[in-house]
Protein backbone atom coordinates (compact mmCIF):
# COMPACT_ATOMS: atom_id res chain seq x y z
CA UNK A 1 0.00 0.00 0.00
CA UNK A 2 1.15 3.48 -0.54
CA UNK A 3 3.02 5.15 2.85
CA UNK A 4 1.39 7.56 4.61
CA UNK A 5 0.77 11.07 3.65
CA UNK A 6 3.95 13.87 4.87
CA UNK A 7 3.92 15.20 7.80
CA UNK A 8 2.84 18.46 6.72
CA UNK A 9 -0.63 17.24 4.97
CA UNK A 10 -2.71 17.59 7.70
CA UNK A 11 -6.30 17.81 7.72
CA UNK A 12 -7.70 21.09 5.99
CA UNK A 13 -11.02 22.67 7.31
CA UNK A 14 -13.75 22.61 5.46
CA UNK A 15 -13.54 26.77 5.24
CA UNK A 16 -9.83 27.09 3.91
CA UNK A 17 -10.35 29.26 1.46
CA UNK A 18 -8.50 28.61 -2.02
CA UNK A 19 -5.92 30.61 -2.84
CA UNK A 20 -5.50 31.77 -7.02
CA UNK A 21 -2.45 33.50 -7.92
CA UNK A 22 -1.81 36.25 -10.65
CA UNK A 23 0.17 34.83 -13.06
CA UNK A 24 1.58 36.89 -15.75
CA UNK A 25 -0.21 40.41 -15.43
CA UNK A 26 0.07 40.75 -19.02
CA UNK A 27 -2.05 37.24 -19.80
CA UNK A 28 -4.74 35.81 -19.78
CA UNK A 29 -4.15 34.31 -16.25
CA UNK A 30 -5.53 37.36 -14.45
CA UNK A 31 -8.65 37.16 -16.53
CA UNK A 32 -9.26 33.32 -16.46
CA UNK A 33 -8.79 33.97 -12.72
CA UNK A 34 -11.83 36.73 -12.24
CA UNK A 35 -13.90 35.00 -14.82
CA UNK A 36 -13.60 31.65 -12.54
CA UNK A 37 -14.12 33.70 -9.29
CA UNK A 38 -17.25 35.02 -10.72
CA UNK A 39 -18.59 31.57 -12.22
CA UNK A 40 -18.16 29.98 -8.97
CA UNK A 41 -19.57 33.02 -6.96
CA UNK A 42 -16.59 33.57 -4.90
CA UNK A 43 -16.77 29.99 -3.34
CA UNK A 44 -16.67 26.24 -3.50
CA UNK A 45 -19.23 24.83 -0.62
CA UNK A 46 -17.80 26.88 2.13
CA UNK A 47 -14.15 27.57 0.94
CA UNK A 48 -13.98 31.08 -0.36
CA UNK A 49 -11.96 32.05 -3.14
CA UNK A 50 -9.12 34.52 -2.39
CA UNK A 51 -7.36 36.11 -5.48
CA UNK A 52 -3.52 37.16 -4.68
CA UNK A 53 -1.21 39.58 -6.42
CA UNK A 54 -1.98 42.98 -7.80
CA UNK A 55 -5.59 44.23 -6.95
CA UNK A 56 -5.49 47.04 -9.91
CA UNK A 57 -4.14 43.84 -12.21
CA UNK A 58 -7.04 42.00 -11.38
CA UNK A 59 -9.70 44.76 -11.27
CA UNK A 60 -8.97 45.65 -14.54
CA UNK A 61 -10.11 41.91 -15.72
CA UNK A 62 -13.36 42.76 -14.23
CA UNK A 63 -14.51 43.92 -10.82
CA UNK A 64 -13.68 42.17 -7.90
CA UNK A 65 -14.90 42.28 -3.70
CA UNK A 66 -12.31 44.23 -1.72
CA UNK A 67 -12.36 40.98 0.90
CA UNK A 68 -11.33 38.81 -2.20
CA UNK A 69 -8.19 40.15 -3.02
CA UNK A 70 -4.99 39.65 -1.38
CA UNK A 71 -2.43 42.13 -2.09
CA UNK A 72 1.44 41.19 -2.81
CA UNK A 73 3.63 43.22 -4.58
CA UNK A 74 2.42 46.06 -7.06
CA UNK A 75 3.89 45.29 -10.56
CA UNK A 76 6.21 48.31 -11.37
CA UNK A 77 4.83 48.15 -15.12
CA UNK A 78 1.24 48.36 -15.62
CA UNK A 79 -0.81 45.63 -17.03
CA UNK A 80 -0.41 45.60 -21.07
CA UNK A 81 -2.43 42.56 -22.10
CA UNK A 82 -0.84 40.70 -24.65
CA UNK A 83 2.93 42.11 -23.23
CA UNK A 84 5.02 40.22 -20.53
CA UNK A 85 7.19 42.32 -19.27
CA UNK A 86 10.36 41.31 -16.87
CA UNK A 87 10.23 44.17 -14.89
CA UNK A 88 6.89 42.45 -12.96
CA UNK A 89 8.89 39.58 -12.13
CA UNK A 90 8.92 40.04 -8.02
CA UNK A 91 5.11 40.99 -8.78
CA UNK A 92 4.45 37.44 -10.46
CA UNK A 93 6.79 35.57 -7.89
CA UNK A 94 5.73 37.44 -4.62
CA UNK A 95 1.99 36.24 -5.60
CA UNK A 96 3.19 33.07 -5.39
CA UNK A 97 5.21 32.60 -2.52
CA UNK A 98 2.37 34.55 -0.62
CA UNK A 99 -0.41 31.56 -1.36
CA UNK A 100 2.50 29.03 -0.30
CA UNK A 101 2.73 30.41 2.97
CA UNK A 102 -0.63 31.33 3.78
CA UNK A 103 -1.23 27.27 3.17
CA UNK A 104 1.82 26.60 4.49
CA UNK A 105 0.86 27.92 7.67
CA UNK A 106 -2.91 26.78 7.93
CA UNK A 107 -4.48 29.93 6.30
CA UNK A 108 -5.61 28.06 3.30
CA UNK A 109 -6.62 24.64 1.54
CA UNK A 110 -5.01 25.05 -1.48
CA UNK A 111 -2.75 26.60 -4.81
CA UNK A 112 -4.09 27.23 -7.55
CA UNK A 113 -1.87 29.35 -10.24
CA UNK A 114 -2.65 31.11 -12.95
CA UNK A 115 -0.09 30.81 -16.07
CA UNK A 116 3.06 32.28 -15.88
CA UNK A 117 5.94 33.54 -18.74
CA UNK A 118 8.75 32.01 -17.96
CA UNK A 119 11.07 33.35 -20.90
CA UNK A 120 9.79 36.78 -19.53
CA UNK A 121 10.53 35.73 -15.85
CA UNK A 122 13.81 34.24 -16.66
CA UNK A 123 14.78 38.01 -17.84
CA UNK A 124 13.88 39.25 -14.81
CA UNK A 125 16.34 36.91 -13.10
CA UNK A 126 13.74 33.97 -11.99
CA UNK A 127 16.27 30.83 -11.86
CA UNK A 128 13.52 27.64 -12.46
CA UNK A 129 12.17 26.02 -15.01
CA UNK A 130 8.95 26.86 -14.10
CA UNK A 131 5.83 26.40 -11.26
CA UNK A 132 6.83 23.18 -10.30
CA UNK A 133 10.23 23.06 -10.02
CA UNK A 134 10.21 26.68 -7.86
CA UNK A 135 7.13 25.29 -5.73
CA UNK A 136 9.20 22.18 -5.21
CA UNK A 137 12.28 24.72 -3.65
CA UNK A 138 10.35 26.76 -1.63
CA UNK A 139 7.99 23.73 0.09
CA UNK A 140 11.18 21.47 0.77
CA UNK A 141 10.27 18.63 -1.49
CA UNK A 142 11.89 16.04 -2.34
CA UNK A 143 10.57 15.53 -5.90
CA UNK A 144 8.08 17.12 -7.16
CA UNK A 145 5.73 15.40 -10.19
CA UNK A 146 3.35 16.88 -12.45
CA UNK A 147 -0.08 15.43 -13.36
CA UNK A 148 -2.54 15.99 -15.62
CA UNK A 149 -6.21 15.45 -14.93
CA UNK A 150 -9.58 15.68 -17.37
CA UNK A 151 -11.64 13.84 -19.10
CA UNK A 152 -11.76 11.03 -16.78
CA UNK A 153 -8.20 10.31 -16.69
CA UNK A 154 -4.93 11.15 -14.98
CA UNK A 155 -1.39 10.96 -16.48
CA UNK A 156 1.88 11.47 -15.55
CA UNK A 157 5.16 12.21 -17.58
CA UNK A 158 8.27 10.65 -16.23
CA UNK A 159 9.99 13.12 -18.81
CA UNK A 160 8.79 16.75 -19.57
CA UNK A 161 10.43 19.14 -21.43
CA UNK A 162 13.49 18.03 -22.39
CA UNK A 163 14.19 16.42 -26.66
CA UNK A 164 12.75 13.04 -27.21
CA UNK A 165 16.26 12.77 -28.32
CA UNK A 166 17.15 12.72 -24.70
CA UNK A 167 14.28 10.54 -23.62
CA UNK A 168 16.02 7.07 -23.03
CA UNK A 169 18.91 8.26 -20.72
CA UNK A 170 16.46 9.84 -18.73
CA UNK A 171 14.32 6.52 -18.59
CA UNK A 172 15.77 5.11 -15.19
CA UNK A 173 14.86 2.74 -12.69
CA UNK A 174 14.95 4.70 -9.67
CA UNK A 175 13.22 7.71 -11.36
CA UNK A 176 10.31 5.55 -12.59
CA UNK A 177 10.51 3.86 -8.75
CA UNK A 178 10.25 7.28 -7.17
CA UNK A 179 7.52 8.66 -9.25
CA UNK A 180 5.50 5.92 -9.48
CA UNK A 181 5.33 6.16 -5.35
CA UNK A 182 4.23 9.52 -5.51
CA UNK A 183 1.81 8.78 -7.73
CA UNK A 184 0.33 6.00 -5.84
CA UNK A 185 0.67 7.61 -2.16
CA UNK A 186 -1.36 10.85 -3.94
CA UNK A 187 -3.86 8.73 -5.45
CA UNK A 188 -4.73 7.61 -2.21
CA UNK A 189 -4.67 10.94 -0.23
CA UNK A 190 -4.94 13.50 -2.51
CA UNK A 191 -7.59 11.59 -4.91
CA UNK A 192 -9.27 9.01 -1.96
CA UNK A 193 -8.72 6.33 -4.14
CA UNK A 194 -8.43 3.25 -1.33
CA UNK A 195 -5.92 0.79 -3.17
CA UNK A 196 -4.78 2.87 -6.33
CA UNK A 197 -4.15 1.51 -9.88
CA UNK A 198 -0.99 2.56 -11.65
CA UNK A 199 -0.63 1.49 -15.35
CA UNK A 200 3.04 2.05 -16.67
CA UNK A 201 3.76 2.42 -20.49
CA UNK A 202 6.91 1.15 -22.51
CA UNK A 203 9.09 3.60 -24.20
CA UNK A 204 9.51 2.18 -27.57
CA UNK A 205 6.59 1.32 -30.32
CA UNK A 206 4.21 -1.85 -28.90
CA UNK A 207 6.29 -1.68 -25.45
CA UNK A 208 9.20 -3.15 -27.11
CA UNK A 209 8.05 -6.07 -28.93
CA UNK A 210 9.78 -8.11 -26.43
CA UNK A 211 13.41 -6.38 -27.35
CA UNK A 212 12.71 -6.45 -30.93
CA UNK A 213 12.18 -2.57 -30.95
CA UNK A 214 14.16 -2.19 -28.17
CA UNK A 215 15.76 -2.82 -24.84
CA UNK A 216 14.44 -0.50 -22.43
CA UNK A 217 11.07 -2.32 -21.27
CA UNK A 218 12.97 -5.73 -20.30
CA UNK A 219 16.30 -3.85 -19.04
CA UNK A 220 14.52 -0.54 -17.33
CA UNK A 221 10.65 -0.90 -17.16
CA UNK A 222 10.02 -3.83 -15.62
CA UNK A 223 12.26 -4.07 -13.18
CA UNK A 224 10.79 -0.43 -11.58
CA UNK A 225 7.28 -1.83 -11.67
CA UNK A 226 8.49 -5.14 -9.79
CA UNK A 227 10.09 -2.93 -7.69
CA UNK A 228 6.77 -0.97 -7.13
CA UNK A 229 4.45 -4.53 -6.44
CA UNK A 230 7.20 -5.35 -4.19
CA UNK A 231 5.92 -2.21 -2.00
CA UNK A 232 2.54 -2.92 -2.34
CA UNK A 233 1.62 -0.96 -5.84
CA UNK A 234 -0.98 -2.31 -7.80
CA UNK A 235 0.76 -1.94 -10.73
CA UNK A 236 0.21 -3.36 -14.38
CA UNK A 237 2.80 -2.48 -17.65
CA UNK A 238 4.47 -1.87 -19.42
CA UNK A 239 2.21 -1.06 -21.72
CA UNK A 240 2.29 -0.21 -25.25
CA UNK A 241 1.36 3.21 -25.12
CA UNK A 242 -0.83 3.24 -28.78
CA UNK A 243 -3.59 1.10 -26.58
CA UNK A 244 -3.61 1.88 -23.29
CA UNK A 245 -6.38 5.08 -23.64
CA UNK A 246 -8.77 3.26 -25.29
CA UNK A 247 -11.82 3.65 -23.26
CA UNK A 248 -11.96 -0.10 -22.03
CA UNK A 249 -8.18 0.30 -21.31
CA UNK A 250 -8.50 3.17 -19.40
CA UNK A 251 -11.13 1.10 -17.07
CA UNK A 252 -8.68 -0.76 -15.65
CA UNK A 253 -6.41 1.81 -13.93
CA UNK A 254 -6.56 5.14 -11.70
CA UNK A 255 -3.57 6.88 -13.92
CA UNK A 256 -1.11 6.39 -16.38
CA UNK A 257 2.18 7.02 -15.78
CA UNK A 258 4.26 7.43 -19.39
CA UNK A 259 7.61 7.95 -20.06
CA UNK A 260 7.15 11.15 -22.21
CA UNK A 261 5.93 14.23 -22.65
CA UNK A 262 3.67 13.60 -25.74
CA UNK A 263 3.23 10.23 -24.87
CA UNK A 264 1.17 11.52 -21.58
CA UNK A 265 -0.18 14.85 -23.16
CA UNK A 266 -1.99 13.78 -26.51
CA UNK A 267 -4.28 11.65 -24.84
CA UNK A 268 -5.26 14.22 -22.54
CA UNK A 269 -5.73 16.66 -24.49
CA UNK A 270 -8.00 15.10 -26.57
CA UNK A 271 -10.08 13.90 -24.02
CA UNK A 272 -9.85 17.52 -22.28
CA UNK A 273 -8.31 20.10 -24.08
CA UNK A 274 -10.60 22.75 -22.62
CA UNK A 275 -10.63 21.37 -19.00
CA UNK A 276 -7.17 19.99 -18.40
CA UNK A 277 -6.10 20.50 -14.95
CA UNK A 278 -2.14 20.57 -14.10
CA UNK A 279 -1.56 18.96 -10.67
CA UNK A 280 1.65 18.96 -8.90
CA UNK A 281 2.05 15.90 -6.35
CA UNK A 282 4.88 14.92 -4.04
CA UNK A 283 4.46 18.72 -2.46
CA UNK A 284 3.75 19.60 1.09
CA UNK A 285 0.70 21.82 -0.14
CA UNK A 286 -2.31 21.05 -2.38
CA UNK A 287 -1.33 22.25 -5.91
CA UNK A 288 -3.18 22.99 -9.39
CA UNK A 289 -3.41 25.18 -12.46
CA UNK A 290 -5.26 25.77 -15.82
CA UNK A 291 -3.61 23.37 -18.52
CA UNK A 292 -2.61 26.15 -20.44
CA UNK A 293 -0.03 29.03 -21.06
CA UNK A 294 -0.22 32.84 -20.74
CA UNK A 295 -1.83 32.96 -24.11
CA UNK A 296 -0.44 36.52 -24.72
CA UNK A 297 -2.38 36.62 -28.01
CA UNK A 298 -5.61 36.80 -27.18
CA UNK A 299 -4.99 38.73 -23.53
CA UNK A 300 -7.24 41.62 -23.54
CA UNK A 301 -9.44 40.56 -26.24
CA UNK A 302 -12.54 38.90 -24.30
CA UNK A 303 -11.81 35.14 -25.90
CA UNK A 304 -10.06 33.55 -22.83
CA UNK A 305 -11.71 30.52 -22.18
CA UNK A 306 -11.95 30.11 -18.02
CA UNK A 307 -13.18 26.66 -17.86
CA UNK A 308 -9.86 25.24 -17.19
CA UNK A 309 -9.50 27.69 -14.43
CA UNK A 310 -12.81 26.74 -12.71
CA UNK A 311 -11.89 23.06 -13.01
CA UNK A 312 -8.60 23.48 -11.25
CA UNK A 313 -10.04 25.33 -8.49
CA UNK A 314 -12.80 22.22 -8.45
CA UNK A 315 -10.28 19.91 -8.78
CA UNK A 316 -8.17 21.14 -5.65
CA UNK A 317 -11.29 21.53 -3.15
CA UNK A 318 -11.61 17.79 -4.06
CA UNK A 319 -8.35 17.04 -3.31
CA UNK A 320 -8.79 19.30 0.19
CA UNK A 321 -11.77 17.11 0.89
CA UNK A 322 -10.00 14.14 0.00
CA UNK A 323 -6.83 14.73 2.90
CA UNK A 324 -9.93 15.15 5.29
Amino acid sequence: MPSPPPPSAERIPKDAPIYVTMGEPGGIGPEVAVAAFHALNGKLGARPLKLVGDPGVFRACGAVPEFALVASHLVNVPRKPGTADPANTRTVVDAIDEAVALVRNGAGAAVVTAPIHKASLMQGGFEHAGHTQYLAEITGADRAVMMLVGGGLRVVPLTIHIPIADVPRAVTKQAIVETGEIVLRALCHDFGIERPRLAISGLNPHAGEEGALGREEGDTIAPAIEALRGGGGQVLGPLSADTMFHEQARARYDAALCMYHDQALIPLKTLAFWKGVNVTLGLPIIRTSPDHGTALDIAGTGKADPRSMIAAIRLAAQMADARN
